[in-house]
């Protein structure tokens, strides 16, 4: 191909965490090298709306005239390849390859990707199946643990069950699980709907804040004086790990405050780890990684307990935040890999992914064509 790949960079999104996206968009599309890529922001408004031109992202960032933007629509049609803006003659434009830079429901999740699929484009990051298993905590931790990796004990609710039961559930969590214990939505990421229960009045409160966003609910054990570790995950089938960082909170746990807000949050990289302990979780991410079949890059969260240094598998984030202050592009760079440089590997291997796919047959031909008989 002669020309520079056309890169669809696509943000926002109907998600509580779609200010997040802004950020990590803004990252991604300054640091695309704009000697191989042509860039094309497309951004998702909070109620869905689809919009693309070169002020997108200002427009989205400005919560105001994004009626201002042009329209425009992904055709889930296999030979178009192509962005279609809403103007009288429904413009097209071809696109190579689209780098997904949405966090949370409707992005993160497998609804995009699975839109990209039927569009037959070329997509960075997890397929349908790993960005599905990647948002839901619940099934990421019976696969986990069907696997024999370690994870915190935990129960599960629907929010119906809540609704319905209320002192059942707080029963049933306080004989299996001890205080304090994290009351989480089973999809969101960036802690978005997550607190942290010391009694039972806290743990209501953080059952009914979790059950705002979600249908199901999980409730994990606390780890005591437990260290927040992060290992970046990068490939396709043979992935590789990175070094590890580890995460000092700036409130009681890593919330959405202490990630984004206040700024007060350091990240030590990398991880003050004995050797055996850091080859242990660098081991088990990669592991984690392919046991949801993940693709391209992910983030893989542990809890590391201080007394004994146990290790604990938390979760694997499939589209990891790519802000400056992001973790997964930092952990990259400590291990010689810049954040050019990672944008460049991750769109390799998402048109690596998409040719071996490509290859595949979607068609069969019986012997005898037994469906046109009356």
């Amino acid at each position: 191909m002669d020309r520079k790949l056309r890169v669809g960079v696509l943000f926002g999104g109907r998600s509580g965490e779609h200010e997040v996206s802004l950020v990590s968009a803004s990252s991604v599309i300054n640091a695309l090298d704009r000697s191989r890529y042509e860039v094309i922001p497309i951004g998702i408004a909070p109620d869905g709306r689809w919009i693309s031109s070169s002020r997108s992202l200002e427009l989205l960032k400005a919560k105001t005239g994004i009626d201002a933007g042009e329209e425009a629509f992904l055709v889930p049609e296999p030979h178009r390849q192509a962005l279609v803006h809403a103007d009288g003659d429904l413009a097209q434009v071809q696109l190579d390859v689209v780098f997904p830079v949405l966090h949370g429901t409707y992005g993160e999740d497998g609804t995009v990707q699975g839109l990209l699929e039927l569009a037959n484009l070329p997509y960075v990051g997890a397929g349908v199946l790993a960005s599905s298993l990647g948002m839901d905590k619940i099934v990421q931790k019976q696969l986990f643990a069907q696997a024999g990796l370690p994870v915190v004990k935990y129960r599960w609710f629907h929010s119906r069950r809540l609704k319905e039961s209320p002192g059942q559930v707080t029963s049933e969590v306080e004989q299996k699980l001890r205080y304090p214990v994290f009351v989480k939505p089973s999809n969101t990421g960036s802690s978005v709907g997550i607190t942290k229960a010391h009694n039972k009045k806290e743990l209501l409160e953080g059952l009914r804040i979790a059950a705002g966003y979600d249908r199901k609910i999980i409730v994990e054990q606390g780890v005591k004086s437990a260290r927040e570790i992060e290992c970046s995950v990068l490939g396709n089938e043979e992935p590789v790990s990175s070094i590890l960082g580890e995460i000092v909170p700036s409130n009681e746990f890593y919330d959405y405050d202490a990630k984004y807000v206040d700024g007060k949050s350091r990240a030590i990289i990398p991880a003050d780890l004995p050797a055996k302990i850091t080859t242990g979780v660098q081991r088990i991410a990669v592991r984690a990684f392919s046991i949801i079949d993940c693709a391209g890059m992910a983030r893989v969260d542990f809890l590391v307990r201080a007394k004994d240094r146990k290790i604990y598998l938390n979760e694997v984030n499939t589209i990891p935040g790519f802000t400056s202050i992001s973790m997964y592009p930092k952990l990259w760079e400590a291990s010689g890999l810049s954040y050019s440089q990672l944008l460049d590997k991750l769109i390799s291997l998402a048109l690596d992914r998409h040719r071996e796919k490509s290859s595949l047959k979607t068609t069969y031909n019986p012997v005898k064509n037994w469906y046109t008989s009356p």
